[in-house]
C-alpha cells in the first residue's frame, strides 16, 4: 500500500492525493491508499484503493469529455507517459520502489475553483439528516413525506466549501455568487448536473445506482475543466441496484461501510480517528474493486 509518497517537488498533500510538479504546466497526481471519513484521514489505508480511484477517474474523464473538458493527460503507467520518464519526480528511486506509477496520472495544471460541486440524486447521508430535522436540504425546502433513499424529482446542486482542514460547510446561493459570479455559478451547477445525469444512466445500466457525487473544477486560460477525481467510491455513493429500496440504508460499493463502522464506535468525528480492524479494511477493499469492475467492465 502507498500511505505516504516520497518523491521530490511535492506541492500538496491532500486527504488522499499527493500532487507533484512535473513542469510549469503539468502535475503528477498520486492517489494514495489513505482513506478519510467525515473529513478526517484514518490511521490505516485500504489495499488497492489508490489504483481504483486513479483508474476509475480516468475512465470517467474519458466518458464525460463530450460534456466538459478535464485535466487528464495520461495515466502514469500508460505507454504515452514515457515522454515524462526522465522527469526528476519519476526517476527518483521511491517512484519505482513504491510502485507509484499504477496509482498516478499526469494532469494539466489548472487554477482551482474553491467549491465542492455536489450533486444529489437521492436523499441520503447528511441531506437525509437535515431533512429529518427541518424538512430542508442545504437550507432549501423539500417535499413532505420523503423517506431515506428516495429519488429527488430533479438532481440537486448543493455546493460546499473546499476546506483544507476540518469539515466542509454548505454554501448558500449568495456565497457561491460572491465567490465566482452569476455566470460561472450557473455553469458550475449546469455542468455538474449534466455529468451526474450521464453517469447515473450509465451506472444504472450496470447494476449500480449513483446516489450522489462531488466534483471539482478549475480554469485553464479561462476554460472550465474538471479536475481532481471523478465519480469514484470516495467521491460518490454507489448503491447496488438489485437491493435498492427507499426507506432504509442501501447496500453499497463505497466508503459508507467505513462511515457506518466509525459511527457505531461512538467516534465524535474529530481527530484522531480510530484504526479500522482488518475485516473492515478487507471488506472495504472488496467493495471498491467490485465498483470498479461493474462500472468499467475490467478487473483491477
Amino acid at each position: 500500500m502507498i500511505i505516504e509518497t516520497r518523491m521530490p517537488d511535492r506541492l500538496h498533500r491532500g486527504k488522499v492525493r499527493d500532487t507533484y510538479r512535473l513542469t510549469d504546466d503539468l502535475l503528477l497526481l498520486v492517489a494514495t491508499d489513505r482513506i478519510s471519513a467525515f473529513d478526517v484521514v484514518l490511521p490505516n489505508g485500504i489495499p488497492d484503493k489508490g489504483a481504483v480511484l486513479n483508474r476509475m477517474s480516468a475512465f470517467w474523464f474519458n466518458q464525460t469529455g463530450h460534456i466538459v473538458p478535464n485535466h487528464l493527460v495520461t495515466l502514469a503507467d500508460a505507454p504515452d507517459a514515457d515522454a515524462y520518464a526522465g522527469n526528476p519526480v519519476i526517476t527518483h528511486p521511491a517512484y519505482a520502489a513504491d510502485h507509484v506509477g499504477g496509482q498516478a496520472m499526469v494532469v494539466k495544471k489548472a487554477e482551482r475553483i474553491d467549491i465542492e460541486c455536489i450533486v444529489r440524486g437521492y436523499i441520503t447521508g447528511s441531506a437525509w439528516g437535515e431533512y429529518r430535522r427541518q424538512g430542508t436540504v442545504s437550507g432549501k425546502p423539500m417535499p413532505a413525506g420523503m423517506v431515506e433513499g428516495d429519488r429527488f424529482p430533479e438532481p440537486l446542486f448543493t455546493p460546499t466549501t473546499k476546506a483544507e482542514e476540518g469539515h466542509d460547510e454548505n454554501m448558500s446561493d449568495a456565497q457561491v455568487l460572491a465567490l465566482v459570479g452569476a455566470e460561472m455559478a450557473q455553469r458550475l451547477a449546469d455542468t455538474s448536473k449534466a455529468v451526474y445525469l450521464h453517469a447515473h444512466d450509465y451506472a444504472r445500466a450496470r447494476g449500480i445506482v449513483l446516489a450522489d457525487t462531488k466534483m471539482e473544477f478549475g480554469l485553464i486560460n479561462g476554460e472550465l475543466i474538471l479536475i481532481d477525481e471523478l465519480l469514484t467510491p470516495d467521491s460518490s455513493r454507489f448503491w447496488d441496484a438489485a437491493g435498492y429500496a427507499p426507506g432504509k440504508s442501501q447496500p453499497n460499493f463505497d466508503k459508507q461501510f467505513v462511515r457506518d463502522w466509525l459511527t457505531a464506535q461512538g467516534w465524535n468525528q474529530e481527530p484522531p480517528a480510530p484504526e479500522l480492524p482488518d475485516d473492515v479494511v478487507a471488506r472495504t477493499a472488496e467493495r471498491y474493486r467490485e465498483a470498479y469492475q461493474r462500472l468499467t467492465g475490467e478487473t483491477l
